[in-house]
This record gives C-alpha cells, structure tokens and sequence, in this order.
C-alpha cells in the first residue's frame, strides 16, 4: 500500500528541496503532453448483455404478458427480458428471474442464458459466478452463441471455472462460426495476444474486421488500433480515424479518447484542438484517465478552449485519483507554481512522489530475477558519529535523525550485532516522522532483501517519497528502477 503520509500542517520548505521538486522530478517525469493508447478490453457480457434472439417481434408488454401466461416458452422469456431491463414496465428482477425459470422449464435455451446472465451479475439474486456458468453450459448444450461467447469469457478471467485461456478461444471460436460479434472480438484479442494460440496480428485483425463490420464498437476501436500502430495491416493513420470514429459515435469512451488524441496530433485529418477537447470530453465525463489528463492539459494551455486553470486541476485530480501517473505529475507542477490552486509544497511533493511510484512500478511489473547493484543506508548528518549508546538513548526519545542513525548501526554492525530485522524498525518508525533518509533506507532494505522479503516495486516507492523531498542518494537509487524496460503493455 503506497504510503501517503503527508503533514497538512505548514512546512518549512528550504529553497534547496523547492528546486529538487520543481527541477529533479520534472526532468524525470517530463511526460508527453498527450498520449495516444489502445483501450481497455472489457468482459464479454456483463452490464450490458448481448441481445436475447427472438422468433418474433413482440407488439407491446401487455401482448408479450398475454402469450406468456398461455405458457409460450419465447414470450416467457421476453416477458423477463423487459422486467429485467425496464422495457414497457418498471424494471424487477424478481419478476425477469421468474418468467425466464417459466421459459426455462420448457426447455427455452435463450431463458438458460438469460439466468446465466442474472447470476453473472448479482440481479435479483447473489452474485454467483458458478451458477452463471452451470446456465451458460446447459444454454451451449444447444448452440446457443451468447452463452458461448460468455462460457469463453468465464474461461478467460477465471470467474466460476479454472482459469483456461485454450478453452475460452474454444468457446469464443464457436460463437463466432454463428457470427456472433461479441465473441469475434474477444477472439481477435486472444489472437492479438498469444492467449490460448499461438499470437497472430493478422488473425486478430481478421476477427475484429469481422465484428467491426457488425458494428461491434469494441471491435472497431480495436481494428483502429491496430491501423494506427501497422499491426497485421499496412499502417494507416485514416483508417484508425475511419474506425475510432465508427466506435466513438456508439459512446466507446476508448474510442473517443483515441480520436481526440488523433486531433490533437493531426494524425489522419486536419489537427484541430477544438474537436481534440470535445472527444477528450466525451470520454472525460465517462471516467477515462488518459481523456481526463488530456483535457487538463487543454485547460491548463488554453488550446481548443479557454484557458482554465481551475478545470485544468479538476480534470487532473479526476485522472490522478485514478492512479494516472501523467496528472499526478501535472497536478504536482499546479501546487508547486501555485497555478489554479494555493501553492503548497507539500501538496507538490505528494504528487510527484506518486508519479514517481506509478511510473517506477509500471516498469518494474512483471520482471522477475533482477539484479540490481547494492544500494547502501544512509545517516543523518547530525548524529552519525556519535556512539551507539547516546544514538539508541535518542532514537527511544522520538528523534527521528537518530532512529535512522540507529537503523544505520544495526544494518551495518557498528557498535551493535548486525540485525537487518531491526534496521528496518528504526527506519521505519524515522520514516513515519517523513525522514528522508529513513525513507530511502527503507528502499535500500527493500532493493537488497535485508531484513525483508526483496520487493523492487516497495524499493521504489520509498525512493520515491523520499526523492520528493530532494534527497540526492534516494533520485540516485531510484534511476536504475525508472530506466528499466517495462514488460509489455497488454494491447487493447
């Protein structure tokens, strides 16, 4: 858990740490402005359940009502549809759950996939993860596509069944042989990412063609991404405009980030801040932190809409609530200055702590059997050369310099038997008063294992909170953890 600790009451900032924030962490973090990412898959159907097939087209709810209570299996089953979904009637699922067991018991495979989706997601009943795939199986048993594509999506995430990537790509497989779009795209992002086959480009863009071509918004967004990066197909800026646009007309809040950053950079039209600030806009207002850090930039600048300062901050906290180490940046630099909001350093050296958490995390995530050069603790200038008697005498009094000394002499033997289990202690009861070299201390524990169990990501984040308050050695350990490759990004 990131520590967070942040004295609210007035600081004294000396001009040396001012500049470290304002200088050090922003050269570190100098982030483009803008940044053009593919999108987030989203499960197969969860709040918003593909369609239930029907044989005829219903003429109302009471004449849906009047077939289903003369024991019509597909009218017992839409009858449930509309109370599930509030169509014609106020909206119980008590109700939907009621006429889709009547539909159920005639053996009606839509109704079985219908409980499925009840029990997938929590309404009417407990949410029941299991349950939703005994109804997905029985609805399969009779090749019903939705229920395939959902089984698949059970297979995938692990939710009611052991995780199985070969048997998700089995399920969405036979979906999409009966055209269902849904499981074409989930098809082409197991493609797309060696999930359950072997990774093909130009397989993952066939299936999002094929669900594209349906309207499948997911899809398009996707196949978009897939033109602007040349992946499976020849790179073309204009054609990821042509299918970002398709799948932003339908609310696909990936999409319409992805077409605001397309105007903001004039790729594949004409650059026009203007139309960049009303898809950053779009997507913003439906939580999506790249958008959301994106519009705060054109606030803060004034580009495509009056200069807002106070927007700039809403639109930044908003994305770096998040986790958004971008606007935990920016947000940083607007309480450092002083621009938008009262200055306070305090504030600043948060944010920039939590940038540099995000960032050095992002990039240490997924590596396994990292050497790293040692790092070593550091004493507080004040008592490191006093003995270890007088040390421990004021460690035990409060004094936070002399608790990190104290953690000094035990990592390294000096005066005392060597006792990482105790170094790490006395760091950290220093570091809970917000001593800096405490805190990169409890990094150095961390990098090299010594009392801890080794923990790249908890190295860095004590670097961190401790480069934001200018400490030298702590932005000099922190370096090696930020420079490395990050593992790959998983393409959306």
């Amino acid at each position: 858990m990131f520590f967070d600790r942040f004295n609210k009451e007035a600081k004294t900032v000396n001009a040396m740490t001012r500049m470290m924030l304002a200088v050090v962490l922003l050269a570190v973090f100098s982030l483009p402005i803008c940044v053009a990412a593919p999108v987030q898959k989203a499960p197969a159907a969860t709040k918003n359940p593909p369609h239930v097939a029907q044989t005829t087209q219903p003429q109302g709810f009471d004449a849906v009502k009047n077939a289903a209570e003369k024991g019509n299996a597909e009218a017992q089953n839409n009858l449930g549809k509309m109370y599930r979904d509030g169509q014609g009637v106020t909206k119980d699922y008590a109700q939907a759950l009621t006429w889709y067991r009547k539909a159920e018991a005639q053996g009606y495979a839509a109704a079985r996939y219908s409980l499925g989706v009840m029990y997938q997601n929590g309404w009417g009943v407990k949410q029941d993860y299991a349950q939703a795939a005994t109804w997905y199986r029985k609805a399969v048993e009779q090749g019903y596509a939705d229920a395939q594509n959902n089984l698949g999506w059970m297979y995938e995430s692990g939710h009611g069944v052991a995780q199985n990537d070969a048997e998700a790509v089995k399920w969405y497989l036979k979906a999409s042989e009966q055209g269902n779009a849904t499981a074409e795209a989930n098809l082409g992002w197991m493609y797309e990412n060696g999930r359950g086959v072997a990774q093909s480009d130009a397989e993952a863009v066939k299936w999002y063609l094929k669900a594209a071509e349906q309207g499948q918004a997911t899809a398009q967004n996707y196949l978009g991404v897939m033109y602007q990066n040349g992946r499976g197909v020849a790179q073309s800026d204009a054609e990821a405009v042509k299918w970002y646009l398709k799948a932003a007309e339908q609310g696909n809040a990936k999409a319409e980030a992805n077409l605001g950053w397309m105007y903001d950079a004039g790729r594949g039209m004409v650059q026009n801040d203007v139309e960049a600030v009303k898809w950053y806009t779009k997507a913003a207002e439906q939580g999506h932190e790249i958008a959301q850090s994106n519009l705060g930039v054109m606030y803060e600048n004034g580009r495509g809409v009056a200069q807002d300062y106070a927007q700039a901050e809403t639109w930044y906290r908003k994305a770096a609530d998040q986790g958004f180490a971008i606007a935990q940046n920016h947000l940083g630099k607007l309480y450092y200055d002083g621009t938008g909001v009262a200055q306070d350093y305090v504030e600043a050296a948060k944010w920039y702590g939590l940038a540099a958490f995000q960032t050095a995390q992002t990039r240490i995530a997924g590596l396994k059997n990292l050497h790293l050069p040692a790092a070593q603790p550091q004493s507080s200038a004040q008592t490191q050369k006093q003995d270890f008697g007088s040390v421990k005498h004021a460690a035990e009094q409060g004094n936070a310099d002399a608790q990190n000394d104290l953690g000094v002499m035990y990592c390294q033997g000096k005066g005392v038997a060597q006792n990482y289990a105790e170094a790490a202690r006395w760091f950290r009861l220093a570091a809970v008063r917000e001593n800096a070299a405490a805190l990169n201390n409890l990094g150095v524990m961390y990098q090299n294992g010594w009392g801890i169990a080794q923990d790249y990501t908890e190295a860095a984040k004590w670097y961190s909170l401790a480069a934001a308050q200018g400490n030298a050695e702590a932005q000099k350990n922190l370096a090696p953890l930020q420079n490395l490759s990050p593992p790959a990004v998983k393409a959306m």
